[in-house]
C-alpha cells in the first residue's frame, strides 16, 4: 500500500471538498435546476437526452460525491484518486469546449459565463499530475509519461 505524500494532501483536500460540496448540493436539486443541468449537459453530450433530467442530476450528484470521497479518503492511492479526477474533469472540460457561449470566439479564453467551467482545466491538470505520482521511473515507465524529463 502506498502512503499519502504530504505534497498530495492540499490538492486532494481542495478538489475533494469541491466535488463533495457540488454533489451534495445537486442531491437537493429541484425539477427546474435538474432541467437546467441536464439541458447544458445535453448540448455537449446529446446522447444524454435519453435520460430523465432528475435521474441524470441524481446520477451526476452521486458521481461527484464518489469522486470527492475518493480524493478525501487517505487510504485511496493518489494515482487511483487521480484516475477518478481525470476522468470526471475530462468530461467537464468537454462541456466547456462544446457549450456555446462559454468561450470567446476562436479562443480558449472563457467568457463571463464560461469562468465557472474554466476551473475544470485546473482539476484536469491536478488529476493528470496525480496519475504520474509515485510511478516507478524505469526508462519504460518514464517514456510513457510526457513530463518525465521534468523530474530532477
Amino acid at each position: 500500500m502506498t502512503t499519502l505524500e504530504p505534497r498530495d494532501v492540499p490538492p486532494r483536500l481542495a478538489t475533494g471538498a469541491f466535488f463533495l460540496n457540488s454533489g451534495l448540493g445537486k442531491l437537493k436539486a429541484d425539477a427546474e435546476t435538474a432541467q437546467g443541468v441536464h439541458g447544458m449537459a445535453c448540448v455537449a453530450y446529446p446522447f444524454l437526452k435519453k435520460i430523465d433530467p432528475e435521474r441524470f442530476t441524481q446520477m451526476l450528484a452521486w458521481s461527484e460525491i464518489a469522486v470527492g470521497g475518493t480524493l478525501l479518503a487517505p487510504f485511496v492511492p493518489t494515482r487511483l484518486a487521480g484516475l477518478a479526477l481525470t476522468g470526471f474533469s475530462g468530461g467537464l472540460v468537454g462541456l466547456y469546449l462544446r457549450v456555446p457561449g462559454m468561450r470567446e470566439p476562436g479562443s480558449l479564453r472563457p467568457t463571463q459565463n464560461g469562468i465557472p467551467l474554466a476551473k475544470d482545466f485546473w482539476m484536469l491538470g491536478i488529476g493528470l499530475g496525480f496519475l504520474c505520482a509515485h510511478a516507478r521511473w524505469s526508462r519504460t515507465a518514464a517514456s510513457r509519461c510526457p513530463w518525465h524529463r521534468c523530474r530532477g
